[in-house]
């Protein structure tokens, strides 16, 4: 089975007494190419998972400040993320965006923090990696806004909105990635939205460390459980799993116009 994990946070500390062989088992399980975000732990460290895609050809990575994070940002944090983001194995900036369910931060700040950096990536011509909770709306409305007339399109990561939105951010020339909550019995609303979207749309990830799939619920997540999501996401869609693996993985390579490049006629339709 041939895997894309398009979210996983490889720099987290929970995997720093086994990070290699986490490695190990994530291409043991058919992960070809995996996207390491970059937001790490906070402005302060920016090039947080840099390191993970100069040592291995199949991590790219990201640059970005997560909403959590958005009252802690001065300008030269912003001027870092621009240097930063010219590095070649930086293929989008994320993940940016609001979330009104911690509000760890306050929300125009949120939003005035969301605006700098859609106005950075458009810049760079980096597609965007949005996290979004509880904000559906003011998110949407604000990509609608600043975003959509750039044309570099995005992902909707870890997607937990309607199918409205889903097909609103297609328009917009998103992909709409699921994660490990996608598995969970009470998500089914989830599968639904995967079930009826354009193949040629969806993307699946871990978000690992966290959201492990439900077979593995409540332990640290890892890359190598996407084939998890694959599974169960094809079932609904009532696909064999490596084919669904297979077609999740050239729209990755696809949308990014990685090397070596190989959508079947079939992932188009």
């Amino acid at each position: 089975m041939e895997l894309i994990d398009s979210h996983a946070h490889v720099d987290d500390s929970r995997f720093d007494e086994d990070r290699e062989a986490m490695f190990e088992r994530t291409r043991d399980a058919g992960v070809t190419t995996l996207l390491a975000l970059g937001t790490g732990p906070g402005p302060h460290k920016l090039d947080a998972a840099m390191p993970f895609a100069e040592a291995y050809d199949w991590i790219y990575t990201t640059v970005g400040i997560h909403p959590h994070e958005a009252k802690d940002v001065t300008q030269g944090h912003l001027d870092e993320l621009a240097r930063l983001a010219k590095h070649p194995k930086v293929i989008a900036w994320g993940e940016i965006g609001l979330d009104y369910f911690y509000d760890h931060s306050p929300r125009d700040v949120q939003e005035r923090v969301f605006r700098a950096q859609m106005e950075l990536a458009a810049a760079a011509k980096l597609p965007i990696i949005i996290h979004c909770r509880d904000a559906w709306a003011d998110c949407m409305r604000l990509i609608e806004e600043v975003w959509r007339p750039t044309g570099l399109g995005g992902i909707l990561h870890c997607f937990t909105s309607t199918l409205e939105d889903a097909r609103r951010g297609i328009e917009m020339g998103f992909m709409v990635s699921f994660a490990g909550n996608s598995t969970y019995p009470k998500t089914q609303n989830l599968r639904d939205v995967a079930k009826v979207l354009p193949l040629a749309n969806i993307l699946i990830e871990t978000d690992a460390p966290y959201l492990a799939p439900q077979p593995y619920r409540g332990k640290r997540n890892e890359p190598a459980y996407v084939a998890e999501v694959a599974r169960i996401l094809a079932s609904v869609r009532d696909l064999p799993a490596d084919e669904f693996a297979a077609r999740t993985a050239g729209n990755f390579r696809r949308f990014f116009r990685l090397d070596g490049l190989r959508v079947s006629a079939a992932a188009e339709s």
